[in-house]
């Protein structure tokens, strides 16, 4: 066989399987873009007390090219048996069930491995009290235009959607404000700001000596030396170095749903059995490639550290972050295998993200008590090589010199600021050097980067607060 026929060949043997590849995921259209609509409705109409049509038209209207397959999508809503059941073109059907303290779970036709959760009493709150039982009005007319600012809508589209804003000054809210159906005690979704809290709860296994941040982590399926997946640590896993071939969770549009990890989301009953079954597409630490297949796996190792079931997870969050902060709000959903669903699938009040910001602003230390290692909240905001986005260990930054970093800088966000951020407009905001926590939570698209309003929001409100006088309300 000659040179050129070996190519052409191996070329045309390529393509095929290529293809074969595209018409496999083409195949999950319909599944994935039905199952992320249904869990979406679910978790909004039934723990977040938002009406559907609502829920699916700000939603799907932040999405780039979603709009193309909108038009084609039915969903019903059973109030009776709290689910939501969405199809399109007549296919693709996928079903959300809402469970009692659990939120919604896809329904994939596997028995959920854990039933309701059993009643919690909440433990006393270490860090101090942030505001009082009413809406707090701006602390100082600077703020307030500030939310007037972000809460306006241009004139034609992308809308900005703004949901709930929180602004925390020196521990204590100083300015909140609240779309019409929302205020202080509704959970909103998180989407990926999810991934820094288990990112926190991550740091809380470290500090119990259960995990550490630079060894191979305990996942049955790598445990052979000889297995390239051994060499995966958990520092790989939280700034998405990791190297499993999944694809990518970088952008939320129509032609994502074409990913790998994407069908571990929305049709799989376990996820991270899925994505512990992924070979590597890079050495462990050489390339960065953000996809949530990677909490997938941190959620696992969160389960099991914690007793194996959603319960026991459940009590673990509790105990040792959500109480402590006061976090009163929050209901974490989890998959049919029991683990939580950590890239995406946490609800909380704005109020409730705001405290878990301020932990952050503390150095992780609430009343007096370390709740993060020392040094957790430094590691977690240090960047990550190659990172262009500026990212750090479970946390966005805008430390170092990367190119997202220095777009934000310029754009009038401090260079010490870093956060939990989740699409289509979510972001938890850490100011260690204003003394700042900003809270915005919508639904706005992820491109352009002024869609949604939050460079000017971090600019005003760091403006109105960076005065001598102390604000009204301040501690």
């Amino acid at each position: 066989m000659t040179r050129r026929k070996l190519i052409l060949i191996l070329a045309a043997t390529t393509a095929s399987g290529a293809l074969a590849l595209s018409v496999a995921r083409a195949h999950d259209v319909p599944k994935v873009a039905t199952g992320f609509v249904a869990n979406i409705i679910c978790s909004e109409t039934f723990v977040s007390g938002l009406e559907p049509a609502r829920i699916f038209s700000e939603t799907t209207e932040a999405m780039p090219g979603v709009g193309l397959i909108t038009w084609a999508m039915d969903y019903q809503v059973d109030r009776a048996r709290k689910d939501v059941t969405v199809t399109l073109f007549g296919l693709g059907r996928s079903r959300a069930v809402y469970r009692e303290g659990l939120g919604c779970m896809l329904d994939h036709g596997a028995a959920p491995a854990d039933g309701p959760l059993p009643t919690a009493t909440p433990q006393p709150a270490l860090l101090p009290e942030i505001a009082g039982p009413s809406i707090v009005a701006s602390q100082s007319p600077q703020l307030a235009l500030a939310l007037d600012r972000a809460f306006a809508e241009p004139a034609q589209a992308p809308f900005r959607r703004t949901r709930a804003i929180v602004v925390l000054k020196d521990g204590r809210v100083v300015a909140e404000r609240y779309a019409d159906g929302i205020g202080i005690d509704t959970p909103l979704l998180g989407f990926s700001a999810t991934k820094s809290v288990i990112s926190a709860l991550t740091g809380i296994l470290v500090r119990d000596g259960k995990l550490t941040v630079d060894q191979p982590v305990p996942i049955a399926a790598w445990q052979n030396p000889d297995d390239p997946r051994h060499a995966i640590t958990v520092d790989h896993l939280l700034r998405h170095t990791a190297g499993l071939a999944l694809g990518s969770s970088l952008e939320a549009s129509l032609a994502s749903v074409l990913e790998p990890v994407n069908r571990m989301k929305f049709m799989e009953p376990d996820m991270a059995a899925f994505a512990e079954g992924f070979a590597l597409e890079s050495v462990p630490g050489r390339n960065w490639n953000y996809n949530d297949g990677n909490f997938a796996v941190l959620s696992h190792l969160i389960r099991d550290a914690a007793g194996g079931h959603a319960a026991d997870v459940m009590r673990f969050a509790r105990r040792e972050l959500f109480d402590p902060l006061g976090m009163r709000r929050v209901v974490i959903e989890f998959d049919a295998a029991g683990t939580p669903e950590g890239s995406s699938q946490m609800l909380a009040s704005a109020r409730d993200w705001a405290r878990f910001g301020q932990l952050y602003l503390n150095d992780g230390i609430a009343g007096g008590k370390r709740i993060l290692p020392e040094g957790w909240v430094k590691y977690s905001a240090s960047p990550t090589p190659n990172a262009w986005v500026g990212y750090g260990a479970g946390f966005w930054t805008n430390l170092g010199d990367s190119l997202g970093a220095n777009y934000r800088t310029a754009h009038g966000w401090p260079r010490d600021a870093f956060y939990a951020k989740g699409t289509i407009g979510q972001y938890v905001i850490i100011v260690p050097s204003q003394r700042l926590v900003i809270v915005r939570l919508g639904r706005s698209p992820n491109a352009p980067p002024q869609a949604d309003g939050v460079f000017d929001l971090v600019r005003d409100v760091v403006a109105a607060t960076s005065g001598s006088a102390k604000l009204a309300g301040g501690s």
